[in-house]
């Protein structure tokens, strides 16, 4: 995180304690300081679309927090209600009503007059991998890395079953929300994503890939592509921190039992 903007932000709203100004401006800057950190604070920028989505969460909860109690409502309604009918702040009101209307039409002129801008490389889609990735401690060589509970589908049908229910737990815990319900990148936050999240019912995604290439996708997330893989906006966070190692391999073959598919083999060396 960038410091030099997170700080000054916390020592806003630790100033506020002492302030304690109306609700209605405690309300806007913690908003504020939430939107400033989301869009300035990290050092790898968080597209756009997050920050929408993020902002939009934050606008809901502090509205929550305002309706649950009588004596926060009335904090907020009285001095809104003044601001709206009383005759001294009428020239602001004008401002403000001309302001919202221009600041609009201002964004919307730049959006369709903005010149389209060719990435500064050529983006792969699938990047090649590094040799080997390191996760919680355990280094995995992807060249030759194949999922260590595949086999358990001939040897151990019960336990591998068990895996595929634990991997379902997994991907509907975590991944549906922006992968969807039936993997087809169609989750309840795909539309506010860019890019959006893969489709892994098309025949051209995981179908094509070995596992090990997926352990490395999901453990590392966007922030783990090489730079042949940029530009990148994905908001794929790096699983590792969240996930062990078995939930990671185990989400892995839920997600090809669940679209018909069978993972890329393991090349034979000679």
């Amino acid at each position: 995180m960038k410091l030099v903007v997170v700080l000054p932000m916390l020592a806003v709203l630790l100033g506020l304690r002492f302030v304690k100004p109306r609700m209605i401006v405690w309300l806007a800057a913690w908003w504020a300081a939430i939107f400033v950190t989301l869009r300035f604070g990290f050092a790898t920028p968080i597209p756009v679309s997050v920050v929408k989505l993020y902002m939009g969460i934050v606008t809901l909860a502090l509205t929550a927090y305002i309706l649950a109690d009588r004596e926060r409502m009335r904090q907020v309604r009285e001095p809104l209600t003044a601001f709206l009918v009383e005759q001294r702040y009428q020239p602001a009101l004008m401002a403000v009503a001309v302001l919202i209307p221009v600041l609009a039409a201002v964004q919307v002129w730049a959006g369709m007059t903005a010149e389209a801008q060719p990435p500064s490389f050529a983006r792969t889609v699938h990047p090649a991998p590094p040799d080997s990735i390191t996760v919680h401690g355990t280094d995995y060589p992807l060249g030759t890395q194949d999922n260590p509970y595949r086999s358990l589908e001939g040897t151990n049908p019960a336990e591998f079953e068990e895996r595929l229910q634990d991997g379902r737990r997994v991907y509907y815990e975590n991944c549906f929300y922006c992968h969807g319900d039936l993997m087809a990148g169609q989750g309840l936050y795909a539309s506010g994503l860019n890019p959006i999240p893969t489709n892994f019912q098309d025949p051209g995604t995981i179908a094509m890939l070995r596992e090990a290439f997926l352990f490395w996708r999901i453990s590392k997330g966007a922030p783990g592509l090489p730079e042949e893989g940029g530009p990148w906006q994905s908001a794929m966070p790096a699983w590792e921190k969240f996930l062990s190692d078995e939930e990671m391999w185990n989400v892995i073959l839920f997600l090809y039992d669940f679209t018909d598919s069978r993972p890329r083999a393991v090349e034979a060396h000679s």
